[in-house]
């Protein structure tokens, strides 16, 4: 797409005056982005005001059915946006020019990799000051202003730059059926003097616009419909479909290929999400009979409560038995995975090639034999499960061999609490109106072995790997799905980097429980690669987050160091402080870590010290 490559001025005068909320007599640009943020699904756009995006903050503001969170920085935002997408199917920020920017690129660049539709709009320069070879504040002092638009265009699957409004209409829309059909961010900079103006693209009520089919949001398709002269939107189908003979060919090669099989097992992964197939996997997975493991970075997307789920499939740090049925398989179907040094534990997973069927968004991969394109996944797996013979050999073997986990040892009268003891409560507390969200760190493999309730949410950022990330995502995420009470576990070191916006949580009333582990550093690194730079300074969390609800809000700590303390901290949290954002502060020595992650940690960094191939 070349809307990034737009240079253009307005001739038009600049709108300083905010419109009044809920006035329509305004067809203007402001208005016109607005609805279309409503329209797609989007009632929660998260913000950092600057003076570059001001008057269309006004503007975002005076859609009644928008609501305009402000964070406390625009990294924060972006991952709150990020958070809101999980939830809700797409997101929004909108930051200022460069110095806003830049900061939320980190958070962008995350929600690429996990395949999420944030809309990430910026307040940019007055159109008037393209091409004029002047030097603009909060730039790096240059007159070429597409520093921010370079730095986007490797993160994002579209970019707008929006400093005309003869063609605004055409690039905005563009801009964000690319995020929707893509399921991937997009960049829209609009120029700071162009929300307030009228122009006669602008319909007082944007006319809907049309988004190409795809299987991928085929809930987001809308469709224009004229009757008596009146224009009304209505949701369709998507009525994208896969190449028909590719799909029959690949069904065909796949069913022989696993029906000849003795014990073949299913593992969904994050990809699941992306292509809209988590229903199509339930199919399958009742249809064929075979065992279910899910990738870890695919939690939360295939059902934990159904009667052939066998655990997580993590290579060495695998649910107990479910590593060893995987990988003694004579043939696996991995559905949406992505295989990278972290889930293949520093590329030691004891997979073959030629056992494999690779099952991706739009293509089939069959061993080392053919690959179908143009195979939509959730087609693929409806028609496969017609296909199949059942096959339950993997599921009684896994019975067969199975021991229930043990339970953590008993604990002496008032003994430092252990973090697996922390995480049996945690356990206790999950049901269909919960969600977890899990920081990078030992969170990772903690939660990871939580079994989720029926509709039980769950969320992580594994591709990506950015510590912080949950702080903002908690705010996105609960702020979407006000339906459920998030839970989140945090560790010390990731929640320094975006400890800020519990500050908006409260500010927006939420109720989540949020678990601040504290062990007294990077632990994650520390089982990588050891030393004094993982060491943080503690501070006293609990005093902090009093302090940021000042009395304004509803807001609970407490500080835990036993498991009696913990019983305790939990009967308040869902009983008495169940209206309240909770802040439960658990103390852990240093050395406490999951299994996994020392298995984990040991091959990552093998992986990581490989010496150079010879040349």
């Amino acid at each position: 797409m070349e809307a990034g490559n737009k240079i253009g001025s307005s001739a038009h005068p600049t709108s300083l005056h905010p419109p009044v909320r809920g006035d329509a007599s305004s067809g203007t640009l402001g208005r016109h982005l607005a609805r279309r943020l409503v329209e797609i699904g989007v009632k929660d756009v998260f913000s950092v005001p600057g003076d570059f995006n001001l008057t269309l903050l006004d503007h975002l503001i005076a859609e009644p059915e928008l609501n305009l969170v402000g964070c406390c920085n625009e990294l924060n935002a972006g991952y709150a946006a990020d958070g809101y997408a999980r939830a809700k199917g797409v997101g929004a920020c909108v930051v200022t020019f460069t110095v806003g920017g830049l900061s939320v690129l980190n958070a962008i660049a995350g929600a690429y990799s996990e395949n999420l539709p944030v809309i990430c709009i910026v307040g940019g320069p007055n159109s008037n000051d393209y091409g004029t070879n002047r030097i603009l504040h909060h730039t790096i002092g240059l007159p070429d202003f597409s520093q921010e638009l370079r730095c986007f265009q490797t993160i994002t699957c579209a970019q707008a730059v929006v400093n005309n409004l003869d063609d605004a209409h055409e690039l905005l829309d563009t801009a964000i059926s690319t995020a929707l059909k893509e399921s991937k961010p997009v960049y829209i900079s609009i120029g700071c003097n162009l929300p307030g103006i009228p122009h006669p693209t602008f319909a007082r009520d944007p006319v809907p616009f049309f988004l190409a089919p795809n299987t991928i949001r085929k809930e987001l398709v809308l469709a224009i419909t004229r009757g008596r002269g009146i224009i009304c939107v209505k949701t369709i189908p998507g009525i994208a479909v896969s190449n028909q003979l590719g799909l029959e060919a690949a069904v065909e090669a796949t069913a022989n290929f696993l029906n000849k099989a003795v014990k073949p097992v299913l593992v969904g992964g994050p990809k699941l999400r992306v292509a809209n197939a988590k229903d199509s996997f339930v199919e399958l997975a009742d249809a064929c009979g075979y065992p279910i493991a899910v990738m870890p970075s695919g939690k939360g997307l295939v059902p934990e409560h159904h009667p052939h789920f066998i655990g997580t499939y993590w290579g060495a740090v695998s649910t107990s038995f479910c590593g060893e049925i995987v990988e003694s398989a004579d043939a696996y179907v991995f559905v949406g995975p992505i295989f990278n040094d972290y889930s293949s534990v520093g590329y030691s997973l004891l997979i073959k090639k030629d056992k494999a069927i690779i099952v991706q968004p739009n293509r089939v991969t069959i061993g080392n034999g053919p690959s179908f394109g143009w195979v939509f996944m959730a087609d693929f797996l409806s028609a496969l499960a017609k296909k199949l013979k059942k096959n339950t050999t993997a599921v009684e073997n896994y019975r067969r061999i199975f021991v229930p986990p043990g339970m953590p040892l008993k604990h002496g009268n008032d003994e430092p609490l252990r973090v697996n003891v922390l995480f049996k409560h945690i356990q206790d507390m999950l049901s269909k109106d919960s969600a977890v969200i899990a920081e990078t760190g030992d969170s990772w493999f903690n939660c990871q072995k939580l079994h989720l309730p029926e509709n039980c949410g769950y969320e992580f950022q594994m591709q990506y790997g950015s510590i912080g990330w949950s702080v903002g995502a908690t705010l996105g995420y609960a702020q979407a799905a006000k339906d459920k009470r998030v839970i989140a576990c945090i560790g010390d070191g990731s929640f320094q980097v975006t400890a800020q916006d519990i500050s908006t949580m409260i500010r927006c009333g939420q109720k989540s429980i949020i678990f601040l582990i504290n062990n007294g550093g990077y632990t994650i690194e520390v089982e990588i690669h050891d030393g004094p730079y993982n060491v943080i300074k503690n501070w006293n969390y609990t005093a902090f987050v009093d302090a940021i609800h000042n009395s304004e809000g509803k807001c609970w700590t407490a500080k835990v160091r036993t498991e009696d303390e913990l019983i305790d901290a939990i009967a308040a949290a869902t009983g008495e402080k169940k209206d309240s954002l909770c802040f439960i502060e658990v103390f852990a020595h240093k050395d406490d870590t999951s299994k996994e992650l020392l298995e984990w940690g040991s091959r990552v960094s093998s992986a990581n010290s490989r010496p150079p191939n010879p040349q």
